[in-house]
């Protein structure tokens, strides 16, 4: 396993992860709107970032098992192509695993549920094919 690609692939997915999500709270409000219908599930902006360090983190460590998986794993196509692939199954993995299972256990609407399912699907789609671009095995003689 190519440490130094790992941690290169684990912070530019960081990188997309966030600029993805910045985008989409810029250019598609109605997510941000939605959760304000529910103040009292949701932090307000300046609770939110007195905590975000420890989601920064988290999400690094996330991205870091995710290039590990991606490390691991034997790849046919493309680097982009097989990170896609992932990223893929990472996406179905946390709307399932998170927004659905949220959705249940939370009182917040559909229109939310599934506008952070269409959001996560996406944004780990695009983590997995950054990953996949910027990851290089150790070349074998």
């Amino acid at each position: 396993m190519n440490y130094t690609s790992l941690g290169l692939a684990a912070l530019a997915g960081l990188v997309a992860y966030f600029a993805f999500g910045f985008l989409v709270v810029w250019l598609v409000p109605f997510l941000i709107n939605e959760a304000h219908k529910y103040p009292d599930v949701f932090r307000p902006k300046e609770k939110i970032m007195a905590v975000m360090p420890i989601g920064m983190v988290a999400t690094l460590l996330a991205i870091m098992v995710v290039a590990i998986i991606f490390a691991m794993i034997p790849h046919a196509g493309s680097g982009a192509t097989e990170g896609a692939r992932l990223g893929v199954l990472i996406g179905i993995f946390v709307v399932c695993g998170f927004v659905l299972h949220n959705y249940v256990n939370l009182n917040i609407g559909l229109k939310l549920a599934l506008g952070q399912a269409v959001t996560y699907f996406v944004q780990w789609t695009i983590v997995g094919m950054v990953i996949g671009l910027i990851y290089k095995p150790i070349a074998t003689p």
